[in-house]
């Protein structure tokens, strides 16, 4: 009897499978027809599209197996071949290596980053620079083969190698010196590193699964015992520049009250709090709370007076940067005839349905964003930045600027921002320091020093995104 089903699961499987797509096809065809919403139909068509894809890859592969069984030698490499290595590497410099640095070049241009790159930048892997890498990692691989000098070793070693060395330009760790690249600057178009291409770390791999204990063990050790570490630094005009880590999130007002102490002592002059300190988010029940942290820095302040470090969040330049972004002409016609210029404040969704120029000041949840109309654009004045749930909107990025030009030394991208962008409240940090202001910028922002703030960060050379 289990041979009989074996059978027949084959037979239909051979024979009649392709059936089943029948109604998918039939159901999609018939919205179209008769004029049904198309929103409710298009799974239809992305199942019938995703399984010919799938298709077309299978069939691939089958046929790419073809020269494997026509030309046996092809399969039955040799374990070395001298001159396939020397070649392969020559391949690799002259084809693979370039192809791959221009095709990171685009994709950290204005466009492709907005609209794609980010993606990488937020440790997820993207299907196209996917496909794009094992182009790139198949150039020498392929060309060394099919002029007959491939081999074993040839094949492991260069995927190894190169898989090696991306991981290790990745990982935001510099692995070798800073000062050889300042004393040789060509030497970082010939070592790959985080400081000649640099990106946040891969996302997690099942390779490194067997290492995941002892990864587990070091991060309750990090969580028991370890304090606030320096993460990486740049200069500017010639003052130096560090991003310091918390390494845990409980107790996390402790680490950076710690943490201030330690810069006060060290004779630090600005300790921006970053763009995280402005909530603190915690998953409960599957529902999302958002609450202040400290403040805005001003707890410590109060508890502290006679701080010599000045701590800053940052947070008016975001400000600044949001209404620059919020074009002129921009009136609310549910407001008094004389403050439709001006920026309404609501406590309740509800009472901005009619408004399409939001500006969140915290989190919100599909529910909350369903009262805004088609159209709306949402500003994002919140950490983390909401999820754009509507497609009938848009959606602006966190508050960002470039860094001046003569910034030196900038080894790592922030977030998913591209290279040489931070966050807005990180650039109010540095601003704070180049002019030496000697307050403090904690608690409620001073809407008095918004236009101050911003002319001196266009001063300083920083430029909005």
């Amino acid at each position: 009897m289990e041979t009989q089903k074996l059978e027949i699961k084959k037979d239909f499987d051979d024979e009649k499978r392709y059936i089943l797509f029948g109604p998918f096809l039939g159901e999609f065809m018939y919205s179209r027809m008769y004029g049904k919403r198309q929103s409710e139909y298009d799974w239809c068509l992305h199942i019938l599209i995703l399984s010919s894809l799938r298709g077309i890859v299978h069939q691939i592969w089958n046929s790419s197996s073809i020269p494997f069984l026509i030309h046996p030698s092809i399969a039955n490499f040799p374990i070395w071949e001298t001159t396939g290595i020397v070649l392969c590497l020559l391949f690799h410099i002259g084809i693979s290596e370039p192809l791959y640095y221009w095709l990171h070049r685009l994709l950290h241009s204005s466009y492709f980053f907005q609209q794609y790159h980010w993606l990488h930048h937020s440790g997820n892997a993207t299907f196209l620079e996917h496909l794009l890498l094992c182009v790139i990692i198949g150039v020498p691989i392929v060309a060394t083969t099919l002029i007959g000098y491939g081999s074993i070793i040839m094949f492991y070693g260069y995927i190894l190698a190169f898989d090696f060395l991306r991981c290790m330009g990745h990982s935001n760790v510099e692995v070798v010196p800073h000062h050889i690249f300042e004393t040789l600057p060509t030497l970082k178009y010939l070592i790959y590193t985080p400081t000649s291409l640099s990106s946040l770390p891969f996302a997690t791999k099942l390779i490194l699964m067997p290492i995941w204990p002892f990864a587990f063990l070091v991060t309750l050790i990090m969580w028991a015992k370890s304090k606030t570490f320096l993460h990486t630094f740049c200069n500017l005009r010639g003052k130096l520049l560090q991003c310091w880590v918390v390494p845990r999130f409980d107790g996390i007002n402790k680490q950076i009250e710690e943490a201030i102490l330690k810069a006060d002592k060290i004779g630090v002059k600005v300790l921006s709090l970053a763009a995280l300190n402005k909530v603190r988010t915690a998953f409960f029940l599957k529902f999302l709370f958002n609450e202040a942290l400290n403040g805005g820095g001003k707890l410590f302040v109060t508890k502290f007076p006679d701080l010599k470090v000045r701590v800053v969040h940052g947070n008016t330049l975001t400000a600044a940067v949001i209404l620059k972004e919020i074009p002129l002409d921009v009136k609310e016609k549910e407001a008094p005839l004389q403050d439709q210029s001006l920026l309404v404040q609501v406590t309740k969704y509800q009472a901005a349905k009619h408004c399409k120029t939001w500006i969140l000041g915290k989190w919100t949840l599909p529910r909350e964003q369903s009262w805004a109309p088609p159209g709306t654009h949402f500003h994002q004045f919140v950490v983390p930045p909401v999820i754009e749930f509507r497609r009938d909107c848009t959606y602006s990025k966190l508050a960002a600027m470039k860094l001046p030009d003569d910034v030196q030394g900038l080894g790592t991208c922030e977030y998913t921002m591209e290279r040489g962008v931070v966050h807005a409240c990180h650039a109010g940090g540095i601003v704070h320091f180049l002019e030496g202001w000697s307050h403090h910028e904690v608690g409620a922002i001073d809407v008095d020093r918004l236009d101050l703030v911003w002319e001196a960060a266009l001063r300083h050379g920083f430029k909005p995104v």
